[in-house]
């Protein structure tokens, strides 16, 4: 199959968060790129349609995403801006 993306993605398994109003849900990242992501989850029906990805690693690191698809518990994202480091 062809790949149509823009940025290439990096194939990873990275634990991180799905944070929205303040409610927060562990994920897996699996693949990332400069403009989205794959992410499973265990429930996806519990993802909102926008949210931050809070990387477990390093939670300076944020992303505002939107969902682009939904594949059983595998949820691809687009990314709509990098957040700010939170001020500590």
């Amino acid at each position: 199959m062809e790949e149509k993306r823009k940025h290439p993605r990096t194939e990873i398994e990275e634990s991180a968060y799905v944070s929205s109003g303040g409610s927060v849900m562990r994920c897996v990242v699996r693949n990332i790129s400069r403009e989205g992501a794959a992410i499973d989850v265990e429930n996806p029906a519990f993802v909102p349609q926008h949210f931050r990805l809070v990387m477990a690693q390093d939670s300076s690191i944020v992303h505002e995403c939107r969902v682009a698809w939904i594949k059983q518990n595998r949820i691809g994202l687009t990314f709509t801006e990098v957040a700010q480091e939170p001020p500590k």
